[in-house]
Parts: structure tokens; C-alpha cells; sequence
């Protein structure tokens, strides 16, 4: 039903949209919920839900609960795949299930493959997707290298794509804003070492992720702009590149090694994310080098987040890119995507600094999510 200018009668949408609420024949719910899944306010849906009870499209249950006595006709739920990077570690693990949660929510059957880390694992998820017919794809894989290709097979496709912190050709991209991360990261960096030690800094290590390609490299172009805004005097010989593959097990030993070749005192080190920060700040401490540095991770991760905690620790900061949230945003600009309308090239998330001063502010209730003792 429209108005004389060809506009939906609002109380009409409104109404309808009170309806669709109830998801099964005889399913009850009460005001709050039909406010929860409409968006209405309650004094609105309390109006409205009177008018429906009145004319006999819902039944007032009791004192506090309704039930739809009409069958509403329902379109065809949306199957979207995902391929996420890993469903097992941190960063990716939270962006898995935060996707989960929102397809969830949003009534979308959700296809999810795990491409393990692995270019060849990724292309054969590529191929699973394409033969199950899922009408958007959500690739999350970290390798540049491979990206053109599974692009390439989902455009022959036909499929859309949202491409997830590493940019594919085609896809729309959902992520950080990497220079924007590693300038907040690099400045706190610097500001410490002004304070701390007069802003003498022998070496900054920035750990790196090659394969990722420049686009997150530019994280840690950032990060040395955000250092030299606080130290202009740094020199560009002091910056040294490390490959940790984004992962703790070889930052660990590439700055282990490292350390065996430097005699610096004071060093300043911005990772490409948390994994590759705390191995690291670990082999300072093997070395019996850890007040010789001070670490600036990426992603605010869990573990991340422990060890800001961790009384006397020289991970200064990671920058909080919260991917807890990040199915909040993807599903709904996949559901726009499907709808045909208007998205943008690439969506950025807010990003903000966590340090050990702020991380309980921020994170209240991580105690409640840390694993328990049996």
C-alpha cells in the first residue's frame, strides 16, 4: 500500500513488519522480543500489535504473548559462503565466529570452509563454494598471490565477493585501515620512547607478512610514520625489516636470530599483528633483553590482551581492529550486495589503541571468556 506520492504507508510497513516477526506457525513471543526483531520502540509495537489483535491477523496469548494467526509469504533465504582464513587462532577465530553469530541472526544459510592458511586449500574451497550454489562468497585468505585466481573462478561464476582484510580483484573489500592502524601505533611507539628514553632509539624491527602483499605492508609504513612524527631525527638505517609470516612461532626465531647479530639497547618493534608481536617480545625475554624494547601489536587479540595485563610487560600497545564485530558489518553489506543496492568499494573498521592502562576499560568482560582451570 502506498500514499498519494507513491511512498509505502509507514504504518502499513510497520505492520507487516510485526508479522514477518514470527519465523514458525504457532510460535509465541512476547513484546519484547517482537521489539528486538523489528527495531520498532515499544510503545509503537504495543499500538500496532493492538490494531493486528483487534482485526484478527495476531492473537493475544495470555496477559504478555502473542502468536500470528495469518501465514506470511516468505522469500527464499539468502545461502552465503564463507571461507574463512582459520576457524582455530585468535584474530581469524574471532572473525569466524562473529560471522557465524550475525548469519545467524540475520536468518542466512551459511556455508563455511576453512582455508587453513594454505593457497591450495583455498582454491579447493574456491571450487566447493562455486558447486554449492551459494550466492555470495566471503573469502578471508591471506595469500596476494592466489587471490587473482580465485577471483577470476568466482567472477566465471557469476558470484559475488567480499574480500576480508586481504583485497581481491573484484571483491568488495571489508577491513582494516591499515596506514590509519600502523600511524596509531607508530605514534604511540614514538611518544613512549620520547618519555621513557629521551627518544634515543638504536633500532626499530618492524615484523613483517610478505605474502599478505602491500596492502597490509602498509601497516607498517604507517607504523615508521607514526614513530617519526614523535622522533624526526630517527634515521631510515635504523629500520629494520623482519619476515615472521604474521605468525608467533617464526618471530620467534627471525628475532631471536636477530638478536644474536645486534648489540642495540633500545629498540622499538611494530608487528604486522599480535602473533608476530608477542614471539618477538618473547625472545627479547629469552635473551635477557626485555627492557631493551618496548612492542606495538596489531589486532588487540586475546592473547594480545593477556599479556597487556601482565605486570611489567613491554607490549606497550596493540592497536584494536575488533573482529568480534566484523559479521555485524559483513553480513549486512553481503544482504545489500544481494539486494542490489549501492556499497561501497571498500569498508574500513574504526580502529582504537589498547594499552595496559585502558585494556580493562575496553574489554570489561574478558575474564569471563578466558578458559577455566578443570
Amino acid at each position: 500500500m502506498h500514499g498519494p506520492n507513491g511512498s509505502p504507508v509507514e504504518a502499513v510497513v510497520r505492520a507487516c513488519a510485526l508479522l514477518q516477526a514470527f519465523r514458525s506457525e504457532g510460535e509465541l513471543l512476547r513484546l519484547r522480543d517482537l521489539v528486538a526483531r523489528t527495531g520498532l520502540s515499544k510503545a509503537t509495537a504495543f499500538r500496532i500489535l493492538d490494531t493486528l489483535v483487534e482485526r484478527g491477523f495476531i492473537e493475544r496469548v495470555g496477559d504478555r504473548q502473542y502468536r500470528s494467526a495469518v501465514k506470511v509469504a516468505r522469500h527464499e533465504r539468502y545461502r552465503i559462503g564463507y571461507a574463512a582464513q582459520s576457524t582455530e587462532f585468535g584474530f581469524s577465530r574471532d572473525v569466524t565466529d562473529s560471522i557465524i553469530r550475525a548469519a545467524a541472526q540475520a536468518e542466512v544459510d551459511l556455508v563455511v570452509a576453512d582455508n587453513r592458511y594454505s593457497p591450495k586449500v583455498a582454491l579447493r574451497n574456491a571450487e566447493m563454494l562455486i558447486r554449492e550454489r551459494v550466492n555470495l562468497i566471503i573469502e578471508f585468505q591471506t595469500d596476494e598471490h592466489v587471490a587473482p585466481e580465485i577471483s577470476a573462478r568466482y567472477l566465471e561464476a557469476s558470484i559475488p565477493v567480499i574480500a576480508v582484510e586481504i583485497p581481491h580483484p573484484g571483491a568488495v573489500y571489508y577491513g582494516a585501515n591499515n596506514y590509519g592502524a600502523g600511524l596509531i601505533g607508530g605514534r604511540y611507539l614514538g611518544k613512549w620512547a620520547r618519555l621513557q628514553w629521551k627518544g634515543e632509539v638504536d633500532e626499530v624491527i618492524l615484523l613483517e607478512l610478505p605474502m599478505a602483499g602491500p596492502l597490509p605492508r602498509s601497516r607498517l609504513t604507517g607504523t615508521v610514520g607514526g614513530i617519526k612524527d614523535a622522533l624526526p631525527a630517527l634515521q631510515d638505517s635504523r629500520v629494520v625489516f623482519l619476515d615472521g609470516n604474521g605468525q608467533f612461532g617464526p618471530s620467534l626465531e627471525v628475532v631471536r636470530k636477530h638478536l644474536r647479530l645486534t648489540k642495540a639497547e633500545r629498540v622499538l618493534v611494530g608487528a604486522i599483528n599480535d602473533p608476530s608481536a608477542l614471539g618477538a617480545l618473547r625472545a627479547f625475554e629469552e635473551a635477557g633483553r626485555g627492557q631493551a624494547c618496548a612492542v606495538m601489536g596489531q589486532n588487540a587479540s586475546m592473547e594480545a590482551r593477556a599479556e597487556l595485563r601482565r605486570r611489567g610487560t613491554r607490549l606497550i600497545g596493540s592497536v584494536a581492529f575488533f573482529p568480534e564485530r566484523y559479521g555485524y558489518g559483513i553480513i549486512p553489506l553481503a544482504l545489500d550486495m544481494l539486494k542490489a543496492k549501492p556499497v561501497p568499494p571498500a569498508v574500513f573498521v574504526k580502529h582504537q589503541l589498547v594499552t595496559p592502562e585502558n585494556v580493562d576499560q575496553i574489554y570489561p568482560h574478558d575474564a569471563l571468556l578466558a578458559p577455566t582451570e578443570q
